[in-house]
């Protein structure tokens, strides 16, 4: 079956191979730029709880800002159109402009998307500094990352898309507190937050070029949160789950399904994806985990679930 505009085939397999040797340099570049244009977003919007304007959301054709307004210009958005392989700006008047989505380092991207904000007066100002990366060079200084490998961007596009169907569905499955399911561009992960109404003790915070604040703002109150991560955990990344703070004996919990587990360097549980998608139902699979996990934390923290879950 063939896409409209773009005309990309679909694969047959609705949850496509994310081997990470295959696309870390794709997967390096394209986590820079998510943190542009996620940054763009942050700079035009008002804090939200634990930074939930800042993520950025899968569509049918990519990954969005969704709309944000401008201080003086109009409201605007970003999207990364992956059948297309383009960026595209499109403010309300119905102004829009575009920068192709192929190898380009991240200082020309950089450079690009600002002149692209500037011609459509939306200009904004971000601070060029990646974060949540180890060694990160300023954006304007970045030459190394610019492979791009359109196929493999699709791929793990379409493969969020999937992802995204099985964290709304576990989503609903909660009548407290809980966050969209959204990408944040710091890991380059999708991801899925619950809540037990109490506040947290302060976080000790530690990623790279996040101050206190930005821990302290996003762990404020309990969570048990999941995800996926395009990570070394798994040759093909994997899907997470942790709580905050860690309550005792969680890490201790045995559950399934099988290859599920706990990664002491991460202080999380992980289930590789490609386990996912070789299981003759990965969406069933998936939500045992996820299950799985969430009832190991809100158990071991004495979460009030009566009152919390959908009966």
């Amino acid at each position: 079956m063939l896409t409209g505009g773009g005309r990309m085939p679909i694969p047959a397999t609705r949850w496509p191979a994310l081997v990470v040797a295959d696309w870390r340099d794709t997967r390096d570049t394209l986590q820079l730029w998510a943190q542009v244009v996620g940054k763009v977003r942050m700079a035009n919007t008002p804090l939200r709880n634990h930074w939930w304007n800042v993520p950025l959301y899968p569509t049918a054709r990519g990954l969005t800002t969704s709309l944000m307004p401008h201080p003086t210009g109009p409201s605007f958005q970003i999207d990364f159109d992956f059948l297309a392989s383009r960026l595209v700006v499109t403010t309300i008047d119905g102004t829009q402009r575009s920068l192709a989505l192929e190898p380009r380092t991240v200082a020309d991207f950089y450079a690009s998307v600002l002149d692209l904000l500037d011609e459509l007066g939306v200009p904004t100002a971000i601070w060029p500094m990646p974060v949540e990366i180890a060694g990160a060079v300023p954006f304007p200084d970045d030459r190394v990352h610019g492979s791009y490998d359109p196929d493999a961007a699709r791929r793990f596009w379409l493969a969020l898309v999937e992802m995204t169907r099985v964290l709304e569905l576990f989503r609903s499955r909660f009548v407290g507190k809980a966050s969209p399911v959204h990408l944040f561009w710091g890991g380059l992960d999708l991801a899925t937050t619950r809540f037990s109404g109490r506040t947290a003790p302060p976080h000790p915070g530690g990623a790279p070029n996040c101050g206190p604040q930005v821990m302290e703002e996003a762990y404020s109150h309990e969570v048990s949160s999941c995800g996926y991560w395009a990570g070394p955990v798994g040759d093909e990344g994997a899907f997470y789950s942790y709580a905050w703070p860690e309550p005792p004996g969680f890490r201790g919990t045995r559950l399934g399904p099988e290859g599920a587990r706990w990664d002491d360097d991460l202080a999380e549980f992980v289930l590789p994806y490609e386990l996912v998608r070789a299981a003759r139902d990965p969406d069933a699979f998936l939500l045992e985990f996820l299950q799985r996990t969430y009832e190991a934390a809100a158990n071991a923290a004495r979460w009030d679930r009566a009152t919390l879950e959908r009966r």
